[in-house]
């Protein structure tokens, strides 16, 4: 199957199903904001979905919102980290919002990590980022790690 075989195929499924998570358009960037908790279909839902969108809207960068997520196993946090460089691969940078304490303290003692993947406390600061990495990539920054955080 081609790339764009694969794309249309995709959103050919979002637009038969409709979207568990909503992706909103602001400017260049798309935010995807989780609203409940996610079955592992659900997160591979997104996941197509996003890039769909992706693509579709030429995007430069996408936040991921998960502040209603009180756990993150490792399938989502594995999920996470193959969307963010699927849309690398894209061109564009990914950045996830929100992660709640209990739910960081509980990565760490776990082992999981979201390596390479920008992270910010909320939206605002989310935002922030994409537009300083817009700023940098304008100006001769230094490519897409550039002011990763982590």
């Amino acid at each position: 199957m081609s790339a764009s075989g694969g794309i249309a195929a995709l959103a050919a499924r979002t637009r038969r199903t409709g979207m568990p998570v909503p992706i909103l358009k602001r400017g260049e960037y798309l935010i995807a904001s989780i609203q409940s908790t996610l079955s592992d279909a659900d997160l591979i839902r997104l996941r197509d979905d996003v890039l769909v969108q992706v693509a579709h809207h030429r995007s430069r960068g996408v936040i991921v919102d998960v502040t209603v997520l009180d756990i993150m196993d490792s399938f989502a946090v594995r999920t996470l980290s193959a969307l963010a460089q699927m849309i690398t691969l894209r061109g564009a940078e990914t950045v996830i919002v929100g992660i709640q304490p209990d739910v960081a303290f509980a990565m760490v003692q776990l082992g999981l990590t979201l390596s390479g993947v920008a992270t910010a406390l909320d939206l605002e600061e989310g935002l922030a980022y994409l537009d300083d990495h817009a700023k940098q990539s304008v100006h001769g920054g230094h490519g897409s790690e550039a002011g990763r955080r982590n």
